[in-house]
């Protein structure tokens, strides 16, 4: 991992550079504990401030808060509806929402492009995770907002994927950048998700042509069934920094990292190569179980929980901040939106 950083072309990506305060007039700034790195807390330093407005005529501070600290929290400033965070993305990112496609969990949109964080079963939680590193470009910005707080649990965690790398040992480090990540994924076998809900169609041509330009390989079995494997990096470079990030789904999309539950029903029903998801080395040989336990263990050494209020608006630098979800009682809304895509040089 010591090539030099490539230099993409970042055209509307902001530049690091000081922040002017001029806007402490109307923000205030802190951490949630005294040990906290993540996330900054951004409040209202006046009553009956537009968090929107001001967003729209501060969008180099916006950027600049990210990229400092790579995961904000705007708390105080009442975003709680689908259309109020659907204009706050638009005030602080380049161009349009993005589409879900190549799903992984479930998830509907209540609005253009703004979709439910997970509609995933609420007494399982999800482990910490990049958005989208199985896609050839994926969003450098992801927002989550809080419409309805779970009663007891719900939470989003969030670890640093800048200091996960750096947990891993340059061994583990070095050997997934040699073979990098092999994703299989089964669909239509009875359990997950739908190869029509995954591709947004029920056409297979469509996803035929979806799967060819994404570098995806495609096996249609009998029954309507679909497999597919693609190949992808371990790790990447941030394209403003050049830092290198843990950015795969390598220990998410792995059989071991389910719930034990989960898991034992899943090898009870499938061959492990008709598993709904699994990941191996790029090669196509199995991932050590040693190697995922390190994995696992350095998200959840980097990990970071804290509860949801009501209005709370979440901004991630996605290839810096992995997150999760806590398993929880009660009704939760939380809602999500991505933005400014990104596609490296070394997948175009």
């Amino acid at each position: 991992m010591s090539a030099k950083p490539t230099k993409p072309s970042l055209g509307h990506l902001p530049v690091r550079k000081a922040v002017t305060l001029s806007q402490s007039e109307w923000i205030k700034t802190s951490f949630l504990t005294d040990e906290a790195s993540i996330p900054l807390v951004v409040q209202p330093a006046i009553d009956g401030m537009n968090l929107i407005t001001w967003a729209s005529d501060n969008r180099e501070t916006v950027a600049q808060l990210l990229l400092t600290h790579r995961a904000v929290l705007f708390r105080g400033f009442q975003i709680n509806t689908a259309a109020l965070l659907h204009e706050f993305i638009k005030a602080t990112s380049n161009g349009e929402l993005l589409e879900y496609r190549d799903r992984s969990s479930p998830r509907h949109e209540v609005l253009d492009r703004i979709y439910t964080s997970t509609d995933y079963p609420a007494e399982h939680p999800i482990f910490l995770h990049n958005e989208g590193t199985y896609w050839l470009s994926w969003p450098l910005k992801l927002y989550f907002c809080c419409v309805e707080a779970a009663p007891r649990g719900g939470e989003t965690p969030i670890a640093d994927s800048r200091k996960i790398y750096q947990r891993i040992s340059p061994a583990i480090r070095g050997r997934f950048a040699k073979l990098k990540v092999l994703y299989v994924r089964n669909y239509n076998d009875g359990f997950g998700l739908e190869w029509q809900t995954v591709f947004q169609t029920t056409d297979r041509a469509v996803v035929n042509e979806f799967c060819r330009r994404n570098a995806i390989e495609v096996e249609w079995k009998d029954g309507n069934r679909l497999k597919t494997r693609q190949v992808r990096q371990a790790a990447a470079q941030h394209p403003l920094t050049g830092e290198w990030v843990w950015f795969n789904h390598a220990a998410f999309f792995h059989v071991s990292t389910l719930q034990p539950s989960i898991r034992d029903a899943l090898l009870s029903e499938f061959k492990e190569e008709d598993l709904p998801t699994n990941t191996y080395y790029g090669d196509g040989t199995p991932i050590e179980p040693d190697v995922l336990d390190e994995l696992r263990g350095a998200y959840l050494a980097e990990k970071t929980v804290y509860p949801w209020q009501k209005g709370d608006v979440l901004v991630l630098d996605n290839m810096s901040v992995a997150h999760g979800r806590e398993s929880y009682l009660g009704k939760r809304k939380i809602l999500a939106g991505m933005a400014d895509p990104f596609t490296p040089e070394f997948l175009k």
